[in-house]
């Protein structure tokens, strides 16, 4: 019997019953360091939320904030995009696979108190870079903009955090392994390996010329679109049979996703205008397009999992996250698509296309696929629920609104964009203010979604001061116990 009350073999579930060890106990020895995560993530959010938005409202309204330095959209920029990255989509990643691994490997969380100390390293290194970024110390590489002296507590922060992973795992009782382990472990090992390479070609012993360019092509891609992805993934594999209630429809279509990832897309990233060898973007192109085959593999095994009538009960609001997720995950890899085929390429190439993508496969597909996850995961950890199902409700209207208001803004800028460039009769300066009302729009959105991400903070801050306050009065009360005893005095 699966953990969903049907009886299928490992090669057809998504996750496992548990036995021996109860889910709760399992939770418990996970809380802590998962709540340092989760907190800390949602406040980064946030945070990168708001640069964002100041840095948008730039674009149409120069004057705004102008005369201070560190909120200029040169610094606030490049630190919005680090705090998405680092702060919420790196973090939650780390909180929500040690929970997957403790679950499914049926075991309780190894060195609770390492993965806790890796996760106040991970968000000291966090705020050392972000710091570094607005005080105008950055590198200049997209998704590598923090300066190099962040880079020590962010990887020692990450490997003490993937060493409690790795012990857990190691220790799992349930020997088989499931779908979104594989995701899981393969991520593990792809961010150190990807993330200090770049690092010391980059930054520490910094290569010259052209090489340079395609390293720092080569780990925003990896960092992107297989890394996130192989997360991501991970998630949507274990929450849509377990949200659903039914099994997963295809493991076999779920790991030739998974080799299709770690064969093919790490080798996207460089554009046909790129000042490289000819063979290289057309190597890239070549690998991109191969996506096509994860991208049916996903829509169909998600479509099959959770197809209509196949489950009785209305969707959740953890499975409504995912399920918005998902199908960002497939338009914006269609649109990673089209935007190498070569006759598409020469209209959107370095226009706002490829920022609409981004904002679409960051925003829509891992965020909200990890919020799903957590609005799951934070109630069992603390064992109460959720205080509003209004403002759950309510953030992901917000954030849906705000990432379709982003998302569509900005794609029609692009193209809009990369046609009139096209045409020797346009000028360059009425193309880019051509644009400017389609970016009022995406200004709105990312209000809607700074708008979100306050709710999702406010949720998760009064269930941790729930959970604080009720096991200080019953840690008050079993102190108290005895001086309120009465005593009876023998004659």
């Amino acid at each position: 019997m699966n953990e969903h009350g049907s009886p299928s073999t490992p090669a057809t579930v998504g996750t496992p019953a548990l036995t021996g060890l109860s889910a709760t106990e399992i939770d418990r020895s996970c809380r802590a360091p998962l709540l340092v995560l989760f907190v800390s993530a949602a406040l980064w959010l946030l945070v990168g939320s708001v640069f964002a938005l100041i840095a948008s409202i730039h674009f149409h309204s120069p004057g705004f904030l102008a005369d201070i330095a560190w909120l200029s959209y040169g610094r606030l920029q490049p630190a919005g995009t680090e705090c998405l990255l680092y702060g919420f989509c790196i973090q939650s990643a780390l909180g929500i696979g040690l929970w997957l691994f403790a679950r499914l490997g049926r075991a309780r969380l190894a060195q609770s108190l390492l993965a806790a100390t890796g996760a106040l390293f991970w968000n000291l290194g966090t705020a050392l870079g972000l710091g570094g970024i607005l005080a105008g110390d950055r590198t200049g590489f997209v998704c590598l903009d923090m300066p190099g002296y962040a880079a020590p507590l962010l990887l020692a922060g990450y490997l003490l955090i993937a060493l409690s992973s790795a012990l857990t795992f190691h220790h799992r009782t349930e020997r088989s392994l499931f779908v979104s382990q594989w995701f899981l472990l393969a991520a593990l090992f792809w961010f150190p390996w990807i993330y200090s390479t770049a690092q010391l070609f980059l930054v520490t012993w910094p290569v010259r010329g052209v090489a340079q360019a395609m390293i720092g092509w080569w780990f925003a891609n990896n960092l992107q679109t297989v890394y996130l992805g192989l997360a991501g993934l991970a998630f949507v594999f274990y929450f849509l049979p377990k949200l659903t209630g039914n099994d997963l429809h295809s493991r076999y279509l779920a790991l030739l996703t998974f080799w299709m990832l770690l064969l093919f897309s790490s080798w996207g990233g460089i554009s046909q205008s790129a000042p490289t060898p000819a063979w290289m973007p057309t190597l890239s192109t070549a690998a991109t397009v191969l996506n096509l085959v994860p991208l049916l593999a996903v829509g169909l095994s998600a479509y099959q999992t959770t197809r209509p009538g196949s489950s009785p009960r209305a969707p959740s609001l953890p499975l409504r996250f995912v399920l918005f997720g998902v199908v960002a995950f497939l338009v914006a890899g269609l649109m990673q698509v089209l935007g190498v085929l070569p006759r598409v390429c020469e209209i959107t190439d370095l226009t706002w296309f490829g920022a609409a993508r981004c904002q679409l496969h960051l925003f829509g597909f891992f965020a909200m696929t990890a919020l799903g996850a957590i609005y799951y995961i934070v109630p069992r950890l603390l064992e109460i629920e959720s205080p509003s199902s209004g403002l759950v409700r309510a953030h992901f209207w917000l954030a849906a609104c705000g990432i379709t208001l982003v998302v569509v803004p900005e794609a029609l800028a692009g193209i809009a964009e990369g046609l009139k460039l096209q045409d020797p009769n346009h000028e360059f300066v009425e193309v880019m203010r051509g644009t400017l009302h389609f970016l009022r729009v995406s200004t709105l959105g990312l209000l809607f979604i700074a708008g979100g991400q306050a709710l999702f903070l406010g949720n998760l801050a009064a269930q941790t001061f729930r959970f604080s306050r009720s096991r200080a009065a019953t840690t008050y009360a079993e102190v108290t116990a005895d001086l309120f005893k009465i005593v009876e005095v023998k004659p």
